[in-house]
């Protein structure tokens, strides 16, 4: 309970998984720091600048951190970087001598920057598969359910509860795309120095040795380097980074939106999971609110303001490197993971336990869907010759009649005034009449398409 003393981060204990909090702890942090110099001395070990025993004493302490001293050297030095180095070297003193031999901080805070966001989009990318499995089920459930279609949030033509799933399905597979592009296309710093140039390894190593050390510590570290940085690697990264987590964060704020205005009373077609014990409202107990839906809009709209930071982060580095990104990375990058993290965790428990008001969708659709019968109506006349305009008029006046009717009395009549209309009757019969009146012939490709999108997804979760 001490730590609740001081100010945390609603993301040091609210939002986000244990394992993502992990992952971007300062714990964490450093161990991948001690990694670098351990992976840096054993490449120099093998070119002969670093002896075996050397070597052997940063490995036998690469995870022995001791955070309080650390931050004691630190309060003195005012330089996070070398506390770190001076608190490992007291720890290994065999090995201290060569401990961050050639390097600059950037090396390996930029390095360890990298590493990290290579395991937290393992984890994002591990929930959003989860997260399409799981629409995949309910696609299929609901493919052929009819249900109100919105546009302008005014009742439109039919589609399927199905359909309307697949499109946040579809939206979401991009993402996935997009994240495994971006974690593919991800290059650390490397070791280059304090300007980008490797001037201090060429000193250390000998020019002859470069190629050999570059490309072995990539292979020690298992991920690519950029062949020309600065004394950072590109802040365009970060920004490209950044943006697929908030683009992604868009495709959650939609979902979580529509999902508000469906379980809005007035509508009511769906609402998220209520737990029985669950408190909707402190003043009105009858209330349920959306409060998971309404938690990742709010997240969701601060995910979407990140890449302009990391947008002025690129754009504003000066020359070889200022310090300016310094103190926000250490927040942006970390609560993006986070952010994104809380998003995909909450849409899965609200898409699993989605509540789906069969009833009332039917109610809505009876009571809707004629007027999308309206259309149908109008070009089956077109068809045997009648004139468009003329009747287009026709039945816009009939179905605002109707829709005036509907509101004050509670019955639509719209079908029952058409098919009494004489000009109408001229070119179609009541039968034909009835058959266009059946919405549930308007559904068009909505059941087959929801049924591919749940294959092309179940094709990829279970690759």
């Amino acid at each position: 309970m001490e730590a609740f003393e001081n100010y945390l981060s609603p993301f040091s204990w609210r939002y986000g998984s244990d394992a993502m909090r992990e992952l971007w702890s300062e714990a964490h942090k450093l161990r991948t720091w001690r990694r670098l110099w351990v992976a840096l001395a054993q490449v120099e070990h093998e070119i002969g600048m670093v002896s075996a025993e050397q070597l052997e004493a940063l490995r036998q302490h690469q995870d022995d951190i001791d955070i309080r001293r650390t931050h004691e050297i630190e309060a003195e030095i005012h330089h996070d970087v070398m506390a770190e180095i001076r608190c490992f070297g007291e720890q290994a003193p065999a090995g201290a001598g060569v401990l961050h031999l050639g390097a600059t901080s950037s090396d390996i805070k930029d390095n360890a920057l990298v590493m990290l966001q290579i395991k937290a989009l393992d984890l994002l990318k591990d929930k959003l598969l989860c997260l399409l499995g799981v629409l995949a089920g309910q696609i299929e459930a609901w493919a052929d359910l009819p249900e109100v279609g919105f546009t302008h949030l005014q009742p439109a033509e039919p589609t399927t509860l199905g359909y309307r799933l697949a499109v946040y399905a579809q939206d979401l597979m991009m993402d996935w795309e997009q994240l495994c592009t971006v974690q593919a296309g991800l290059k650390g710093k490397g070791f280059k120095g304090a300007v980008g140039t490797g001037a201090s390894f060429i000193e250390v190593l000998g020019e002859e040795n470069v190629e050999l050390f570059d490309r072995r510590l990539a292979e020690l570290l298992g991920f690519s380097f950029f062949p020309v940085t600065t004394q950072t690697y590109t802040r365009k990264q970060d920004y490209i980074l950044l943006s697929a987590l908030a683009g992604l964060g868009a495709s959650l704020h939609k979902l979580a939106f529509d999902l508000r205005i469906l379980q809005s009373p007035v509508i009511f077609d769906l609402s998220e999971p209520f737990g029985k014990k669950q408190v909707g409202s402190s003043a009105m107990p009858f209330k349920k609110n959306p409060i998971n839906a309404e938690k990742m809009d709010s997240l969701a709209r601060l995910l979407a303001q990140y890449p302009r930071v990391a947008w002025d982060n690129a754009a504003l580095a000066l020359l070889e490197r200022t310090l300016d990104d310094s103190a926000n990375m250490r927040s942006v990058l970390p609560e993006a993971f986070l952010v994104s993290d809380e998003l995909l965790e909450t849409a899965i428990r609200i898409v699993e336990g989605l509540v789906v008001h069969e009833e009332q969708i039917g109610r809505n659709f009876a009571r809707f869907a004629p007027f999308a019968s309206v259309e149908k109506v109008l070009m089956a006349i077109a068809k045997k010759g009648g004139d468009r305009q003329v009747f287009h008029e026709v039945l816009r006046e009939h179905s605002l009649r109707a829709w005036d009717t509907m509101l004050a009395e509670g019955e639509n009549l719209l079908q029952v005034w058409i098919s009494a209309d004489p000009q109408v009757q001229a070119y179609l019969t009541a039968e034909e009449l009835a058959g266009l009146f059946d919405p549930s012939t308007y559904l068009g490709w909505a059941p087959q398409r929801a049924r591919q999108m749940a294959a092309e997804i179940k094709k990829i979760v279970n690759a």
